[in-house]
C-alpha cells in the first residue's frame, strides 16, 4: 500500500519494533492501552478521554467503513495514536466522507499498523498499561529511549485544559429514538442542568437532551458558587459531571469546586471522570488500575435490579471499596469485581464509571439519563 512508511516503537519495558505507519508523520509519546471494541472505531479516537494515549485495538481489521462527521464525539481526534494489526485504505460504506488515514493525518494523530496486537494486548495485560514512543523520524532504540525517559509520566499531565470547552454554549442535539425507549413514548420533564465539560462525549449531552433537559455546557474551570447560587434561584435544576481524560487526582481546582457543591442538595449525576471527582471531593481517593477498561462489551451487574447489563468502558481509574462507608454501590464489574456505580446516601447525587451513552457500544444502561431527569423535578 503506496500510503505506508517505515515507523520505530519503543515501549516503557524496553520492547523495540519496527512497523509501518498510515497516519501523520513525526514523533510521538504517550500510554499504550487496548480497546476490545468489534466496531466504532471512529467514535472511540474522538472520544476526549483517550488523550495523551495510545489506543491498541484487538479488531484485527481497521478502516473499511472510513470516516464520517456524523459519528465524531468531540470535534478532533482526542488520541494521540492508534495500533493496529491490518489497516484497509479501501473505503467501502455509503456513509464515509474520507479514509481514516486522511483523517488521522488532518487531526495530527499517528497510525500504526503491520503490528502482531494480540501479543501487545497480552504484554499490557501482564505488565499493565505503560508509556511508548512511536517515530516515522527516529529509528535508532537508543534515540527513542532517551526520548521517552525525558517525557513526564502521564500521571502528571493535566490534559482537561485541552480538551474542555472554552466558552459555555446550550446544547441542543438529540439523535435519540423514542421508539426504543425504556417506555415506548417520550417522557415529559421540564428541568434545567449544567453541565461541566471535562471533555464531555457529544453523545452524552444528547442523551441529557433527549429525556427531556436543557442543557448548558461550561467549562471545567467553572464556579461552585455561582452554579449554587443559580440553583437557590430556580434557573438550574442539577449539575452533571462528565468524562474526560487523565489522572483524576490533578485536578485540585475542579475537586475543591465539587466539594462546594456536594455541601448543597443539587442534584448531580457523575460519569467516569465525574464518578471519580465525585468519589475524590468525598474524601476517598481513586487508585490506577493495571490496564483499565476500555471497549464496549463490558459486563457489569446492576445491584439493584440483580440484571446483567453489557456496557462501553473508558477508563484507567477506580474509586475504593472504602466509598461504602458513605455510598451504596449500585454496579459492579464481572471482570474483576471493581465498582461500577455509587449512589450516596442522604444526597441527590449518584454517579457511574461505565458509559450508558455508549457510542460505541450497547445501550442497557442509558435509562439512567431518565433517573437523573427524575432527580432534577423532584
Amino acid at each position: 500500500m503506496s500510503i505506508l512508511k517505515e515507523a520505530y516503537l519503543y515501549f516503557a519495558n524496553g520492547l523495540f519494533l519496527k512497523a509501518q505507519s498510515f497516519g501523520s508523520d513525526g514523533t510521538f509519546v504517550g500510554e499504550v492501552v487496548f480497546n476490545t471494541s468489534m466496531s466504532g472505531y471512529q467514535e472511540v479516537i474522538t472520544d476526549p478521554s483517550y488523550s495523551g494515549q495510545f489506543i491498541v485495538f484487538s479488531m484485527p481489521e481497521i478502516g473499511i467503513v472510513g470516516v464520517n462527521n456524523q459519528d465524531s464525539e468531540s470535534p478532533r481526534a482526542a488520541c494521540t495514536g492508534v495500533i493496529l494489526s491490518s489497516y484497509n485504505d479501501f473505503v467501502s460504506n455509503f456513509r464515509s466522507e474520507q479514509s481514516l488515514s486522511t483523517y488521522l493525518k488532518e487531526h495530527n494523530i499517528m497510525g500504526i499498523c503491520g503490528v502482531d496486537t494480540r501479543n501487545l494486548i497480552k504484554m499490557l495485560t501482564t505488565q499493565g498499561a505503560m508509556m511508548m514512543i512511536a517515530s516515522t523520524q527516529i529509528i535508532q532504540e537508543s534515540e527513542l529511549k532517551a526520548s521517552l525517559s525525558r517525557t513526564p509520566p502521564i500521571q502528571d499531565i493535566n490534559f482537561i485544559k485541552e480538551v474542555s470547552t472554552k466558552t459555555s454554549y446550550v446544547h441542543t442535539d438529540s439523535t435519540f429514538d423514542f421508539t426504543h425507549f425504556a417506555y415506548g413514548t417520550s417522557p415529559n420533564f421540564k428541568a434545567k442542568v449544567v453541565a461541566i465539560d471535562f471533555g464531555a462525549k457529544r453523545n452524552i449531552l444528547n442523551e441529557l437532551v433527549a429525556v427531556g433537559l436543557e442543557v448548558e455546557v461550561i467549562p471545567h474551570s467553572f464556579s461552585a458558587a455561582e452554579i449554587l447560587s443559580r440553583f437557590k434561584a430556580g434557573e438550574i435544576q442539577g449539575v452533571f459531571l462528565s468524562n474526560g481524560p487523565g489522572d483524576p487526582l490533578v485536578l485540585h481546582n475542579e475537586i475543591e469546586q465539587i466539594k462546594q457543591l456536594i455541601q448543597s442538595d443539587i442534584p448531580i449525576f457523575g460519569i467516569c471522570l465525574g464518578h471519580q471527582l465525585l468519589s475524590i471531593a468525598h474524601g476517598f481517593p481513586t487508585y490506577k488500575l493495571k490496564f483499565g477498561h476500555h471497549g464496549s462489551n463490558h459486563p457489569i451487574k446492576n445491584l439493584q435490579s440483580g440484571a446483567v447489563e453489557i456496557t462501553a468502558q473508558n477508563h484507567n481509574y477506580c474509586v475504593p471499596e472504602s466509598i461504602a462507608q458513605i455510598a451504596t454501590i449500585t454496579h459492579r464489574n464481572l471482570f474483576d469485581n471493581t465498582i461500577e456505580g455509587v449512589r450516596y446516601k442522604d444526597k441527590p447525587i449518584f454517579s457511574v464509571q461505565h458509559h450508558p451513552e455508549a457510542s460505541p457500544g450497547p445501550r442497557e444502561a442509558r435509562i439512567l439519563f431518565e433517573e437523573f431527569a427524575k432527580l432534577c423535578c423532584k
